[in-house]
């Protein structure tokens, strides 16, 4: 398996397991190590062979705003991961409750060609950031970027020109009637 498989299965579940350890081959089990919750994770030597990008939102009524991020970070890195904010943050942060269930954001957001992995959020968004580890962050157009506790590449979508009436759930929502 290539370290990049490794590094996707190692992060979609959160860390591999004994059991899952033993399932995989001797030579796929050399290229980790345990990390400090107990599970297994890519080696940094492994990981070091490629960069990962990470973005998040809610991504609740896709969009061209949301395709054109994507697509964008991407650019940035090796892989992409993208964290989907949980419900409760949706409606923390959008102060109205989620169309789509955090379960199908996710799966809609996993659909997407440029986007290698996408993981439902966290209460706390630092446990997602530890979680990937990511090289880069990639903040949307309308995303304000946030400090982070260790140095990584951050970069600022806000250049992207696209038709905004298009590109924003409230204004979609707005001219749905909803």
């Amino acid at each position: 398996m290539k370290s990049q498989e490794l590094y996707l299965m190692c992060v979609k579940n959160n860390g591999l397991s004994d059991h899952d350890m033993q399932l995989l081959s001797s030579s796929d089990r050399k290229k980790l190590s345990r990390g400090e919750n107990g599970k297994f994770w890519l080696a940094r030597k492994e990981r070091e062979k490629f960069t990962v990008a990470l973005t998040g939102g809610a991504f609740d009524i896709l969009h061209m705003g949301h395709l054109l991020t994507l697509k964008e970070a991407k650019k940035q890195a090796d892989l992409l991961v993208v964290v989907v904010a949980t419900d409760e943050r949706v409606k923390e942060m959008k102060k109205r409750p989620p169309i789509h269930s955090c379960e199908q954001r996710t799966e809609m957001v996993s659909a997407i060609r440029w986007v290698d992995l996408a993981i439902a959020g966290s209460q706390d968004i630092m446990e997602s950031f530890y979680r990937v580890r990511p090289d880069v962050v990639v903040f949307g157009y309308d995303q304000q970027p946030m400090k982070l506790p260790v140095p990584v590449k951050v970069v600022h979508l806000k250049d992207i020109v696209f038709n905004e009436k298009l590109a924003k759930t409230s204004k979609i929502l707005k001219k749905l009637g909803i």
